[in-house]
């Protein structure tokens, strides 16, 4: 295996388990080339009833090997039973080596971790957040896992570079033929885009509900002419923890003046008031405050966005139907209201990863936004982020849709100076998730940093009040108040490969050393 330095400064392999791999070359370097991937042709004849008397039996029709991969999809988020119901029966099978491609992994999910020290799986290829990240972290994976962002496992699967035998799609509703979406039922989500790939690309669709209905289930996410199985369950999840836990509006006054500072920015830059303004913002205490912040603004100006986009909430429905936005645009809804919202009111539109984040395709709603506000685990003096990491070389983050929401016109990112006694800017980030040439703003509540790369910014914020600093100020502060701390130690071995939504190596993550 030979290391090679890529564009952002780090030393990648060439290869891995087998498999040639190319350096990050920088954002927008890629144009992609080839083909896409094709799935396997099939014929109704074969399909006269797709209705299984079980999972078990699902599961058996599609012949899964040992070294297969078995795909799921995350938004049922940490109320998702599905994803552990299939690996345990992959377990019962005897089957080893396999590889577990989620959209993402949730504390939920930690029940895979035993399956993992057993050999029933060999690693994962999608986003950890949680326990399975900490595993990944102590080298308990066989092979080497990769992190992609939600555009990039698009990518990666209409490319050919991630190939799924078996996706098994937990659908809230589903009617006999297969069509699914996220819209009713006990296990209601809202929408259910994270698993379009899936179902247009893989080996085998089962459709697994806790709520089947009369054909036909309409509107559809997921297409009956793409599924080859349907079976029921008697449930999906935890409907108070499929609809929880990120929706709290933060109390605290650090906190709350970074959001505001974040709003200001939009605001004193001038982007507010650009023809078709439209941003995004998650759904963290820091990003429901600052929508808060921006209504008001917005409401003060006069201002109307022409979308926003989600993760939706109850703040973001809130600003559609007083008319602050035209239209929500969305990948996932993070309460019951926005599952409502995106249920009855039309100018609420369910998205996809296709149609937001993914690079290999001729446009896509990402490079539309005019600007978003994302929260980060470490910025450095280059602008990199770092999402994925703790200082303190934990895995313990997937990367989500973090790099595909950074092709907006402006990326602010919102950080305190500190968590407790470790500064969230430091000389070089732990990890790099995201090069700094896709970031304009860092926000903490001592200051505002502008990328000197972006003139025309800081043209525009001549004259405002905002506290502009130089990041190296910042960096500085931090050093005075809390010291530098120490760097987490590794071993030798790479455990997760951190890809880049252009399918390029941007980073990697070490086995830490205990």
């Amino acid at each position: 295996m030979k290391m090679i330095r890529n564009a952002a400064g780090r030393m990648v392999p060439d290869e891995i388990d087998g498999k040639k791999l190319k350096p990050f070359k920088g954002a927008h370097e890629d144009h992609g080339g080839g083909r896409k991937i094709g799935p396997p042709i099939r014929a109704i004849a074969d399909y006269k009833t797709k209705i299984r008397s079980s999972l078990d039996e699902a599961i058996d029709d599609c012949n899964l090997k040992n070294g297969m991969t078995v795909s799921f999809h995350h938004h049922l988020r940490n109320g998702d039973h599905l994803g552990n119901m299939v690996v345990d029966k992959l377990a019962e099978r005897g089957l080893k080596d396999m590889v577990v491609a989620p959209s993402a992994l949730f504390p939920v999910h930690e029940p895979i971790v035993k399956h993992i020290e057993n050999g029933v799986v060999s690693h994962i290829e999608g986003s950890m957040n949680g326990p399975v990240g900490k595993a990944c972290s102590l080298g308990k994976m066989n092979k080497t896992c990769v992190l992609r962002s939600h555009g990039g496992r698009y990518r990666a699967i209409q490319d050919g570079d991630l190939h799924i035998d078996a996706a098994f799609i937990a659908a809230p509703v589903a009617d006999p033929h297969g069509n699914a979406s996220g819209r009713g039922g006990p296990s209601a989500c809202g929408v259910l885009g994270y698993s379009l790939a899936d179902s247009l690309y893989a080996d085998n669709v089962i459709v697994v509900t806790d709520n089947l209905v009369p054909f036909p289930n309409y509107p559809w996410t997921i297409r009956g002419g793409n599924v080859d199985h349907v079976c029921q369950v008697e449930n999906l999840g935890d409907p108070e923890k499929i609809l929880s836990g990120t929706t709290r509006l933060t109390r605290s006054p650090t906190r709350l003046l970074i959001a505001q500072y974040a709003a200001r920015v939009i605001e004193d830059t001038g982007i507010m008031n650009e023809p078709e303004f439209s941003f995004q913002a998650g759904a963290g205490g820091i990003s429901l405050a600052f929508l808060k912040y921006l209504a008001e603004i917005m409401r003060k100006q006069g201002v109307k966005a022409d979308f926003a986009r989600g993760g939706s909430t109850k703040f973001m429905v809130d600003m559609l139907q007083e008319g602050l936005i035209d239209y929500i645009l969305d990948l996932q809804c993070f309460d019951i209201p926005a599952v409502e919202s995106v249920i009855k009111n039309p100018r609420h539109i369910e998205s996809d990863p296709f149609t937001s984040y993914n690079y290999h395709t001729k446009g896509n709603l990402a490079t539309r936004a005019k600007a978003a506000v994302l929260g980060a685990t470490e910025v450095d003096l280059d602008f990199n982020v770092n999402v994925n990491t703790h200082s303190d070389g934990w895995l313990l983050h997937g990367t989500g849709g973090f790099t595909d929401v950074c092709d907006s016109g402006c990326t602010i990112i919102t950080v305190p100076l500190l968590r407790g006694r470790v500064s969230s800017i430091v000389d070089s980030v732990t990890t790099v998730t995201s090069p700094g040439e896709l970031i304009d703003v860092i926000v903490t509540e001592r200051g505002i940093a502008v990328n000197p790369k972006r003139k025309d910014l800081i043209e525009n914020l001549k004259g405002s009040d905002l506290p502009l600093k130089p990041i190296e100020e910042l960096r500085q502060m931090a050093v005075d108040i809390a010291g530098t701390p120490k760097k987490p130690e590794y071993e030798d071995r790479i455990v997760p490969l951190i890809e880049y939504r252009d399918g390029t190596i941007i980073d990697t993550v070490k086995q830490l050393k205990l």
